[in-house]
């Protein structure tokens, strides 16, 4: 039994990267509710390989053509719509079990909101007398949405390691109705007897080095985990001082940037290599190289730390090139990091301008030849369809990295909710009409300078460069373009022969500039696509030879 139940709820969508889905900022909170005398629950919701196959939402039938047909090619991109993780019931079946009286759902991704509503929902039919609070990024940036849904008592804004404990003492003593009580907590928004919501305005931790190591006791690590060994993430800072116009963490309307002291992160890394037996690690930082001499300490104190360990770095949410040079890489690899994940967003002046976001152009074609150096790998990290954004500027971006060693990562924009880019799109009409669709796989925004058909087509595209360049680092020439002659073509496409089966596709767009895919019985068939686009990348790749 339990005080407090802390739930990471199920999601649904076309694909899950489950390595990205550790519930650090639970963990956070739990450290912060313990260290206060409270038990707590972890009901993670995504710490299993459940999944099943569900209806996609008739709100995204506009998806159909683009992939309503299975592909098992090397160039595939989505198809089953699905739920990942454990069933709603189940989930209000663990919190049941925990007695709790006070429930804390996370709620950090806007197209994710209903499912975390429906958990709220569930749990509370299931548990009515118990108290509900949701937290995270939708429920800071859209707090009323929130408390529209009956079943939520409160939204908890901003950063809640301070917030929470003082909520859960006032529930714990029935005073959850003290009006002046629940006014004093910072961040939290509550409802009236009248029904008015009391808004609030986010929660800001001042202090990261006075908080208690994230509770990861309750983590399900077994589940975790990358080549047979625990895995581990830690944010050594929060906020970003850059203003770029897509993301909502940043300074232009984020939290404020604060680093943790280097004693405070290392304590942290070494109880997750020594205590938990971590063999890869990542840094969910929004910039984590930013202060270059904090960083380079940083690493000096990691690369000592492999002289008795061993253990992989990584920094999924990308860094930003211009921050590193020649001794910093050298230093990251000496810490451990293997592949350097790049944010680049566009290297179109224009675009950059758009995205408020200085020249990367060059800083990362120099970051790419100092991993080349160092035998690092790199992937760098493109967006398409932001308003006012071409599909020619986007393929642009993809031919400059072409001919380059490192893998194309291109995402498809998606609003987010406190964004300049959002309030951009809201301006020109451009949102779609249900928050469920701001995600990247349902192709959100159909604009004059980037239609639907034209994103998808980037993304597709992007997976070619990428075969390509596989095809490139085995020491592979390209196929020679091959007029597709035959509608009924079969293509096997085992485990064993997907490469040779992508090389035939990719000798068939060389020749025509078709994107096809492969059924699961070998039936070929054409996806729509914006022709003048690969005519483009044909082109590129006529001239370059690669």
């Amino acid at each position: 039994m339990s005080d407090i139940a802390l739930v990471q709820p199920p999601l649904e969508d076309f694909y899950l990267t489950g390595k990205r889905t550790v519930p650090y900022g639970l963990l956070a909170l739990a450290a912060a509710l313990e260290k206060r005398g409270f038990s707590v629950t972890l009901v993670d919701a995504l710490a299993t390989a459940k999944n099943k196959i569900i209806p996609r939402p008739s709100a995204m039938d506009y998806l159909e053509p683009h992939f309503g047909r299975p592909d098992r090619s090397p160039f595939a991109l989505f198809h089953h719509y699905r739920h990942f993780g454990y069933s709603f019931a189940h989930v209000a079946e663990l919190v049941s079990r925990s007695g709790a009286f006070l429930v804390g759902i996370s709620s950090l991704f806007t197209p994710y909101h209903e499912a975390a509503l429906e958990t709220a929902r569930i749990i509370k039919k299931r548990l009515p007398t118990c108290k509900i609070v949701v937290g995270g990024h939708h429920a800071t940036v859209l707090p009323e949405a929130v408390m529209a849904c009956a079943a939520v008592d409160f939204v908890l804004r901003g950063e809640a390691e301070n917030s929470l404990p003082r909520l859960a003492a006032l529930v714990r003593q029935d005073r959850e109705t003290a009006e002046e009580a629940l006014s004093a907590i910072p961040g939290l928004v509550w409802r009236r007897p009248t029904g008015v919501i009391e808004p609030a305005a986010p929660a800001v931790v001042d202090d990261l080095d006075a908080q208690p190591p994230p509770a990861v006791h309750l983590l399900k690590s077994s589940f975790y985990r990358r080549h047979g060994r625990a895995g581990a993430v830690i944010v050594a800072s929060r906020g970003c001082p850059l203003r770029c116009s897509y993301c909502a963490v940043s300074a232009a309307g984020g939290p404020p940037y604060r680093r943790r002291s280097l004693a405070g992160v290392m304590v942290e890394i070494e109880r997750a290599i020594c205590g938990q037996g971590a063999g890869f690690i990542d840094f969910e930082d929004e910039n984590l190289s930013l202060d270059r001499g904090w960083f380079m300490e940083l690493l000096a104190a990691l690369a000592r730390l492999r002289r008795d360990h061993v253990f992989e770095l990584r920094a999924m949410n990308g860094l930003f090139p211009p921050s590193l040079d020649e001794p910093m890489i050298a230093a990251m690899a000496a810490a451990g990091f293997r592949t350097l994940n790049l944010a680049v967003g566009s290297f179109a002046p224009e675009q950059l301008a758009r995205f408020r976001r200085p020249d990367v152009g060059r800083a990362h074609d120099r970051v790419l030849e100092l991993c080349r150096d160092q035998g690092l790998e790199a992937v760098s990290y493109l967006i398409a369809g932001a308003p006012g954004q071409t599909a020619l500027v986007t393929l642009s971006d993809l031919l400059h990295l072409l001919p380059q060693p490192t893998l194309a990562g291109l995402s498809i924009y998606y609003p987010a909710p406190g964004s300049l880019d959002y309030e951009r799109a809201a301006a020109g009409g451009l949102l779609p009409s249900r928050y469920a669709l701001l995600r990247s796989t349902a192709l959100p925004l159909d604009q004059p300078q980037c239609r639907r058909l034209e994103s998808v087509t980037l993304l597709r595209l992007s997976r070619i460069i990428n075969f390509i360049k596989s095809l490139r680092n085995l020491g592979q020439p390209l196929p020679a373009p091959e007029p597709y002659s035959s509608p009924a073509a079969v293509l096997e496409l085992s485990a064993d022969d997907r490469p040779e089966g992508g090389r035939r596709l990719l000798s068939w767009f060389l020749a025509d500039g078709v994107i096809r895919g492969v059924t699961p019985a070998g039936e070929v068939y054409a996806h729509p696509t914006a022709i003048h686009l690969t005519r483009r990348l044909i082109e590129a790749i006529a001239k370059t030879g690669s």
